[in-house]
């Protein structure tokens, strides 16, 4: 039968409930038994007991022993020990906080510190990191020297170099650097004209010195590997005029070196023929400064010779002269005194007549080489004859 069922009221002890409360007291079991119950367990566990005697309830010893105590004591100690045992693997750092105040920075391997009283972060410090600029379209507009704006993506790869300027110095290193690399791209591209942009002239190398100096003027412990510009070009809204401004500026450029060609063809030539014409009136100079000189020579040894014998030294001059203008003719008037006709000497005939003349007496002395001397002889004398009449009327 169960202790609450009606019919059970004569019977004291069954008027009571599991919790040894009276039928009726519907208040909680005493948390002061409960917190005895439990204590005589754990002493029963490391060496108390309960006794009872004579029907009654006692505890021996009163507690706890103190072995119990030393021996939880022993393993609170290691388990203490144990739990400060941490292991800084390759490529991290770790920070050691003694009650929230930097005490120092451990390398790689197994370290320990007392638990409670120091705290450990660890940081990665070869990981490379990277952050972006210009994905959004606010950052990829910038405005260059010559008051053009140019769409620039950037990307800067980088790493931390301090372990404890990175947890302590700056609240937000990442927002940070993207900071910062936008104001130091801003202001190299700012510096530059559109041209250079667009053709990535050192805009990279620059922005990288500039955030390094940024970065380590805040103390942030982050180092810059690698910077990367990885797009210039103008906006799309502008990109039709300035693709058209781009072929003009292409146009000009190539007409200025097609030019810079021809001069360099034509220089060189006109100063060949400069240097050409003046050695040619160099010449022409020593020629005639010679020929003057000669002649003026010549005339003063004609003066002596002319006060000497005037009447043969105007003779001779005069010869000279008609031999000088005659002897290029081919052709010869002769106007006899006190006569009406002119004579004409064929002299180009002549000497045509004599050279054919002549090389028939060659052609025969070459045949008839088997002649004698005497024969040889006179051909000989015929030849030098003809040869002075030829000269005669030459």
């Amino acid at each position: 039968m169960a202790w609450n069922e009606p019919g059970n009221s004569g019977d004291k002890d069954k008027d009571k409930d599991p919790w040894g409360k009276q039928r009726g007291d519907d208040g909680p079991p005493d948390l002061e038994d409960i917190v005895k119950n439990l204590q005589n367990k754990v002493t029963s566990i490391f060496g108390g007991g309960r006794r009872g005697g004579g029907g009654g309830r006692s505890n021996s010893g009163g507690g706890m022993s103190p072995t119990a105590f030393a021996l939880i004591f022993v393993v609170l100690i290691v388990v203490w020990f144990i739990s400060g045992i941490y292991i800084v693997t390759d490529g991290t750092k770790g920070v050691v906080l003694q009650f929230g105040e930097f005490a120092k920075t451990t390398d790689p391997g197994p370290q320990w510190y007392p638990r409670f009283i120091q705290s450990v972060d660890i940081v990665e410090t070869d990981k490379s990191r990277s952050v972006r600029v210009g994905v959004n379209k606010d950052e990829a507009l910038m405005l260059t020297s010559d008051e053009n704006i140019v769409d620039v993506r950037f990307e800067v790869q980088y790493k931390v170099k301090s372990a404890e300027d990175f947890l302590f110095q700056v609240a937000t290193p990442e927002v940070t650097i993207k900071t910062a690399t936008e104001s130091a791209l801003r202001e190299i591209v700012g510096k530059k004209r559109m041209t250079s942009v667009l053709e990535r002239d050192d805009v990279a190398q620059k922005t990288g010195e500039l955030l390094q100096e940024i970065l380590d003027r805040y103390k942030t412990g982050l180092l810059v590997e690698n910077v990367n510009l990885d797009y210039s070009d103008a906006p799309e809204e502008v990109k039709p005029a300035f693709n058209d401004v781009n072929s003009a500026e292409q146009d000009r450029d190539r007409f200025i070196e097609e030019a810079r060609k021809y001069q360099n063809q034509i220089v060189p030539i006109a100063r060949g023929q400069a240097a050409r014409i003046i050695q040619e009136a160099e010449a022409y100079q020593a020629e005639k400064i010679a020929k003057a000189s000669g002649d003026a020579e010549r005339f003063n040894q004609l003066l002596v010779e002319y006060t000497k014998a005037p009447k043969v030294t105007r003779e001779r001059l005069y010869l000279e002269a008609m031999e000088e203008v005659l002897g290029n003719n081919n052709k010869v008037m002769i106007d006899v005194k006190k006569g009406n006709n002119l004579l004409y000497l064929p002299i180009d005939q002549l000497n045509k007549q004599r050279r054919i003349e002549l090389d028939e007496m060659n052609s025969q002395s070459e045949s008839s080489g088997a002649n004698t001397s005497s024969s040889s002889s006179v051909s000989s004398r015929d030849r030098s004859r003809l040869k002075s009449r030829s000269r005669e009327v030459r």
